[in-house]
């Protein structure tokens, strides 16, 4: 059975995830490109934001390599997983990222000349990003999904074949328990205190240990789950005021911690341990909170979720490369906060949809380089 809940929420976490990469234009962190003016408070929508958006995606991941590996063997599924991540990142790497790159230099002072000099000269050399120009940017998910479907694909094949094996029946009586699906958080509290600290974030695969088994662990909990998914329903459903309640409180005492107590990253204090814990605490409980008033919301077919879904993945592709491009000519034109934004948003959206929708959707042989599935070509 099709969850259409499930295919709002890949949308609606990735349309989020394009006005996260907007308000990083806007905000005082690191990023490829900045406003000439940049917002302190903006912060804190994207902090909250920031903190569940990509762990829920690789759950959502995690439940629909669950649908997909119904339908396949092993082979079949690696198979297709190449087909649908590493062509498109590939693609991505030699297409899409480079104008990033390229625009990133030119504000830099780093290269003069046109793209396509650039293109020729320079798109590829030097070694990686930053100090030279190869890289995948936001493509990182892509080879990241792809090494943990691979590493997993024979548990998941196992617990495929063996639906009363002694995890499914464990986790079938944990989660028929009031507190049962908030224990699963466990495992994340560890790696988040034994990990995080040593190990930052990089997105740079071969370095990246903490975002390895943190995401790891949420992508194999989003396909276990689905081994018992009408236990699931019933009960993340039942509970979903309690989480949404909880994870208010969580939010609130990070909050405190991180912005009144004073929090330290980088040494072992009482508040840092605490912050650590309440961090997993928070990623996972808001994981609940909406997917459990996702399926209540939004199960249910339509028009707009057929085109959307199906979109979603260029869209993922392109946007960034839109963004940086408008914000390199956009950068020092002054405007309020609101018109700014407001037209980084309609140009983001609106030439991502044009060329999805020109270049892309209508022509079966450019679909699988974005990841879509063959179709013939529109007339």
């Amino acid at each position: 059975m099709r969850r259409y809940d499930i295919d709002a929420l890949r949308v609606i976490v990735f349309g989020l995830l394009i006005f996260y990469h907007l308000g990083m234009f806007f905000v005082p962190w690191d990023f490829h490109l900045k406003n000439s003016v940049t917002y302190d408070w903006l912060k804190y929508p994207m902090i909250f934001l920031n903190r569940w958006r990509l762990p829920l995606l690789f759950v959502i991941s995690g439940i629909g390599t669950f649908f997909n590996i119904t339908k396949r063997n092993g082979w079949n599924f690696v198979g297709e997983r190449f087909m649908r991540l590493f062509i498109p990142l590939v693609v991505g790497m030699l297409l899409i990222v480079p104008p990033q790159v390229y625009f990133e230099r030119l504000d830099a002072g780093q290269f003069y000349g046109n793209y396509f000099e650039f293109w020729i000269s320079s798109a590829f050399s030097g070694g990686a990003y930053p100090e030279g120009n190869i890289s995948w940017h936001h493509l990182w998910f892509l080879p990241y999904l792809l090494l943990y479907s691979i590493v997993l694909t024979p548990v998941f094949i196992y617990l495929r074949n063996h639906p009363q094996t002694w995890i499914i029946r464990k986790t079938k009586r944990l989660i028929s328990c009031k507190f049962g699906l908030l224990l699963l958080v466990i495992p994340l509290m560890f790696w988040e205190i034994f990990l995080r600290p040593r190990f930052p974030s990089t997105h740079g695969l071969l370095d990246d240990w903490y975002n390895h088994v943190n995401y790891g662990t949420l992508f194999f909990y989003g396909f276990l789950l689905m081994t018992v998914k009408d236990t699931l329903w019933e009960n993340i459903t039942k509970h979903r005021r309690m989480y949404l309640i909880c994870g208010v409180i969580i939010y609130i005492l990070m909050t405190y911690i991180e912005f009144v107590a004073g929090y330290t990253p980088h040494k072992y204090t009482p508040n840092t341990l605490l912050f650590h814990l309440l961090w997993a605490t928070f990623e996972w409980t808001w994981i609940l909170v909406i997917i459990s008033y996702a399926v209540v919301y939004l199960n249910k077919p339509s028009r707009k979720l057929s085109y959307t879904t199906e979109a979603v993945y260029p869209f993922y592709i392109l946007h960034q490369s839109v963004i940086i491009a408008l914000g390199f000519y956009l950068k020092n034109v002054e405007m309020c906060l609101f018109a700014k934004f407001s037209v980084m948003v309609i140009g983001t959206f609106g030439i991502t949809w044009l060329i999805y929708e020109i270049g892309i959707r209508r022509h079966a042989w450019i679909r699988p380089l974005f990841g879509m599935k063959r179709i013939k070509d529109y007339e």
